[in-house]
This record gives C-alpha cells, structure tokens and sequence, in this order.
C-alpha cells in the first residue's frame, strides 16, 4: 500500500465508520404567528430554522438580531495559546471582543450574529510582494462586509470590531454606507511595549541596524523576541491602525474613551460590552448611521487627526469613509485649513517629543480628552450625534467631571510616574514645547497635483529657526524598493542625498507602503540629512523628511518619473506656515534654477527601468484602475461607480464607432 496515503489516512479507528444518518432536532416549537406565515419572506422563516439548528433557544428568537462583525485571524485554545497563528496581534484577540460584546446583547434578550473578514499585517508584508495587497485589500475587505451586512436582511444594528492599518478603515467605510441601519465601532486596543526592550516600530530596523555594525546578531535576537510585549492590539506607536482607531472616535463612532484601550484587559472588554448595549439603544431609538456621520463629524475627525498628528494614510482613509457616507470628500486646501488651525497636542511614538507608548495616550485620556482642548479652541463642532444617542458636546461635558476620568489619569500618574499633561498638553504646554502641526501639501514642478509629507516628523534638527526645512541635494533614483534598500545597507546612500524611489504607486505596486526606507533612515546617524521622494505612501510611524503620494503618479505619465540619478533636488518645506515645493532644479555641477529644471523633464522621456512591478497581480491592477478612474489618491483610491460606468459606456461607444467606421476591418488588420 501507498505509505503516503497511510500517513495521511492514518488508523482504522472503527468509531470513525459508526455514521448516524438522521437525528431527532432541536425540542420546542418556533414562535410563528399567521402574520409571519402569510407576509413574512420565507428567508425570515427559513432564519428562525437555522437559529435553533445552531441551538439558539426557540424561547429566546424574540429579541433584536445584531450582526457583530470583526476582523479575527488565527485559531485560539480555550487558554488562549495558539492553535493556528493569526497574521498580527491586531486580530489575535478581536474573538475576546466580540463574544464579550454577544453575551452582554444574549443577557438583553437580544440574539448576536457573527461573521469575519480578517486582514493583512503592514508589518509583516512590508519589503515583500505582500505589500501589493496592502491598500487595495481595504476596498475588497469594505466590498464583503457590506455583502455579509446585507445578507443578514433580519439584522437590526450592526457592531464593527476591528483593529489595524486595513481592517478597520475598511470596516468604517463599509459601515458608513450602512445609511438606515444603526452602527458602531469598538476598536481593538493596542498591544503594550516591552518593560525593558524596543517599540514594534524600531525593531523593524534591526537589519538595516545589524547591516551597519550597530546591533550585534544576539541583541537583534533579543530585542526581536520581546517587541510585542502582549499577544493582542495594534502596534504601541501611534501609526495607521491608532490613527485608525482615534479618527473612529472622533467620528462618533464609538463609545467615549474607546481608541487605544490595552488589549485583553478588564477595561477593554468592557467597551465592547458598553458597544453592545449602545447598538441596542441604537436600534430602539432609530438611530443610524447617517445620524452620525455628518460633514461636520468628518471635519472633527480631521481635527483630531490634526491634534494627535496622525498617520498620513488616513489621507486616503477619510476620503474614503466620506465618500461610503455620500459627504462632502476633504481635499488638500479642506487638510491645510484644518492643520493651521488646530494645533498638535498628544506627545507619543514615533513624533513625540516624550516617546510615549499608546497605553499612555489612553490613560491621559484619549480623545475626549484630547477633544476637550479643542473645543475650547473653537475648532470642532460638538452638536453632532454621537452612537450613545447623545451630542459629542454631552459627552465631553460627561467625560470632563468623569470619575473614569479622573481615575486613569491618576493611575498614569501613581504608577508609571507620568503627568498625564506630558502626555495630552495644552495648546499652551504644546506651543512651548514646540510641537507643530501634522501634514504639509508640498507641489513643484516634481509634483504637479501635490504631495504629502508628514512636517510634525522632520527633525527639529534640520529645521532652521523660522520653522524652514531646506534641502537641496542630487537624486540618486531607483525603481525598486528593493534595490533602494540594499543601497541603504550598503552605504549606496550617504548624508546630503535625496532618496527617489519611482513607479511604486497605485498603477506600480498597489501604492505600496515603504517604512522599511523610512525607519532604516530614522534610525541610522545620518538619516536626517537624507530626504525622500515617492509616489508610493508610508507607514503611520514613518519619521524624517519623507515625501510621498506624489501625483501624478510615474507610471501616469508624473514628471517624478523623469528623473536620474545625479539631479539636482530642491525640496522647502515651511513647517508653520504649512506649504512648500519640491523641484527638479538641473543636472549640471550645480543647482540651477526651477524654470530650468522643468525644461529639462519636459525634454526627457521617463525612466527607461520605469515599469508595472512583474509581480504585481491581476486583482491589484484592476483596483489601481478603477481608482484611477475614481479620483485616485486624492479622492481616497475608492471606486466611484458612477464615475467607472461612465467611463466604460464611453469607452464601450467608442470601440463600437472604431469598428463601425472606417477602421471596420480593424480585426482582419490587426491579424494581418
């Protein structure tokens, strides 16, 4: 006998052959009445069927069906060690949430439903074709929860549990097309930092680290083994997926004081306990999503973002939840009004200045906190609607005489020794402490339709006394994130470079993430004298003088494309006034002028390695398609469908005219 066949099979357990072939069912009897029987669909009889097949109590099938949705990966044992890994620790414990959250709706009378559409980890994917994936998975992952949302046709509200970079922007814009039904979110905390060791944000340097003779292969090992301090959250700095989670509350969204809770302990789970009876009340009061989620709330969202001087990539997210709401879509002007009007106010990882983990963030107070100083300031709208049933300006005025407040800020202090105004400041403290606003729109003759760089996270450093950071150096271009990396380790980039990196924009790559660049560069002795430029986007932590989103994109036809190595760079970026240019300024033994920079890219055609990744797959060009197609970047990477039928009943007339005309032989031709 075939040995492979027999170690697959493995024994003749006779138990196994022992197959019953009908069972009596479940005892009861449905709670059917001839109302039911004669107008209800047969799908709502059918559900009542399923519900006590699955061993739901026929008793119990009067209550409310709420739909709890999560992003979960991996298998847990009842210890809560692994069965099968999850791919990050921001879904490992999402499961945790969810049954807390059904079992507070089952002790209500009501009855819980639960589907699942994971997500990628940025982390893990990043430097690898993974990465390809990344950002075109949020419009996929947006596509199915609506799909399962509305394939529950009895579901009365709906609880979204996410955590990370993808899973929950794309669990908010698939929520926020949810116009009729009620909706909320419970973000799932982050993980904790390492008592003595680095941040998950760091240790992703330690092979650009080693490669330089700074880290030894035994502290690479250890540092390694201990990054993530706890198995469940998102990562402890304030990258995509805490931006994610604070830009959720400030929506009004969630519960108060919910963003950045630790994950897997007491205060965590009760939130999605607290989440569950808010959908509840929801539902009785009929409440919904469009009550919510308003242009104002949109606006508040972006001021908190400003204040917390988030992650560049809810540049794409927040467009994107407005457009799922049917709002008014921010444009750069709308970011560039909201970030000279509110200042930065939290202290936290990667910007600082005091490198403060998340957890802290959420013991000083999170964002009711956060939003207590800019309500002060003028600069949010506290009318709007929250998913408690009361305006946000109630739950600031709760949050603000709140024994939890009080509570937390005091433990922040009495155990880990941190003033919580160290942590969330003043617009006073902020303003001595010299913290700056969050994102500046640079444009120049490299970046036509504009492009985005992080200002709060240049190093103060290289910033001159009136708030100016200034470089002008020669490009050294690559068309790989590969190849760009490999030149960092190997000393192929040195102080005074401008690093170009091309083509690994939506059309190139999916607009792949690139910290591995970044945070090679933050952590090496030189690295703030080196600027990047890209058309592809960053990580959350990303730091430096690091432009990205550069539009048009390469592969669009986007000057950035026309680069060399040897150009010279001109790169002003005004750090208070919020503005500033990038150009392309000759390629002769010094700088020239703008004028003559732009004549020379004009001149040029693009980059001959300029191309579409070979690996890139067919499903992430068709995204970056209809993206394009949809506004692109700028308008969020969503799909506008409208827009995308337009287009195609365009262009599908315009075939029919090409082969009706006087190309009509166009096929004999084209064989020919």
């Amino acid at each position: 006998m075939n040995e492979q066949i027999r170690t697959i099979m493995g024994g003749d357990d006779g138990n196994f052959f022992s197959v019953k072939t009908h069972a009596p069912g479940p005892a009861g009897k449905l709670p059917l009445t001839p109302d039911l029987l004669l107008h209800a669909p047969s799908g709502d009889l059918f559900g009542l069927t399923q519900n006590v097949g699955m061993g739901w109590s026929p008793s119990r099938l009067g209550g409310k069906q709420v739909l709890i949705m999560g992003t979960m990966g991996g298998i847990r044992n009842e210890d809560g060690s692994p069965a099968a890994l999850g791919y990050h620790t921001g879904h490992w414990e999402i499961g945790m949430l969810m049954k807390a959250a059904a079992d507070e709706l089952t002790r209500a009378g009501h009855i819980p439903f639960a589907g699942y559409v994971s997500d990628p980890c940025d982390g893990r994917s990043q430097g690898t074709t993974g990465m390809f994936d990344s950002l075109p998975y949020r419009n996929d992952a947006a596509i199915v929860v609506r799909r399962l949302v509305r394939s529950l046709p009895t579901r009365s509200a709906v609880i979204g549990v996410a955590t990370c970079d993808k899973g929950l922007p794309a669990m908010m814009q698939a929520l926020a097309s949810m116009h009729d039904l009620p909706v909320i979110i419970v973000p799932g905390g982050v993980t904790l930092p390492p008592t003595s060791g680095e941040d998950a944000g760091k240790i992703q340097t330690i092979g650009t680290r080693y490669a330089h003779g700074e880290l030894s292969l035994e502290e690479a090992a250890d540092l390694g083994c201990r990054a993530c301090a706890t198995p469940g959250g998102g990562c402890q700095f304030l990258g995509t997926a805490g931006t994610a989670q604070v830009v959720a509350e400030a929506l009004g969204l969630t519960v108060p004081h919910a963003a950045l809770a630790p994950s897997g302990q007491p205060v965590w789970e009760e939130m999605a306990r607290q989440s569950a009876r808010a959908a509840a009340a929801m539902a009785e009061q009929g409440i919904t999503s469009a009550h919510v989620l308003t242009d104002a709330s949109i606006r508040n969202a972006m001021a908190v973002h400003a204040a917390f001087g988030g992650s560049t990539n809810l540049l794409l997210h927040i467009p994107a939840i407005a457009h799922a709401a049917g709002l008014s879509i921010p444009d750069a002007g709308d970011w560039t009004a909201i970030n000279r009007s509110v200042p930065r106010l939290v202290s936290v990882l990667p910007n600082g200045p005091i490198p403060h983990p998340t957890v802290r963030v959420f013991l000083a107070g999170g964002v009711p906190e956060v939003m207590l100083h800019l309500r002060r300031l003028g600069v949010i709208d506290d009318r709007v609607l929250t998913v408690t049933g009361s305006t946000l300006g109630e739950v600031l005025d709760w949050w603000e005489g709140s024994e939890r407040r009080r509570q937390m800020r005091s433990y922040l202090l009495e155990q880990d020794g941190i003033d919580p105004d160290s942590v969330i400041y003043s617009p006073e403290r902020a303003k001595e402490a010299g913290l700056t606003s969050t994102v500046t729109f640079p444009t120049g003759n490299l970046a036509p339709e504009g492009a985005v760089i992080k200002s709060t996270a240049i190093d103060p450093a290289v910033i001159d006394g009136n708030g100016i950071f200034r470089h002008v150096g020669r490009a050294k271009v690559f068309t790989t994130e590969r190849s760009a990396i490999r030149a960092i380790k190997t000393g192929g980039i040195v102080a005074g470079d401008v690093l170009v990196l091309i083509g690994r924009g939506p059309s190139g790559t999916g607009m792949e993430e690139t910290y591995q660049l970044t945070s090679a560069l933050k952590h090496l002795p030189y690295g703030k004298q080196v600027s990047l430029l890209t058309d592809a986007r960053f990580s959350g932590v990303s730091t430096g003088a690091c432009i990205g989103h550069i539009g048009p994109e390469a592969l669009a036809g986007g000057p950035v494309g026309r680069l060399r190595t040897g150009d010279w760079i001109d790169i002003r970026i005004d750090t208070r006034r919020l503005d500033g240019t990038v150009h392309m300024v000759g390629c002769g033994d010094k700088p020239e002028t703008e004028l003559a920079g732009s004549l020379i890219l004009a001149s040029r055609p693009q980059h001959p390695e300029l191309a579409e990744d070979p690996a890139l797959p067919d499903d992430t060009r068709l995204w970056a398609a209809l993206q394009a197609v949809s506004g692109g970047t700028w308008k969020g990477c969503v799909y506008d469908v409208d827009r995308i039928l337009e287009v195609l009943s365009a262009g599908m007339n315009a075939l029919a005219d090409y082969k009706s005309g006087p190309h009509a032989d166009w096929k004999e031709r084209k064989i020919d």
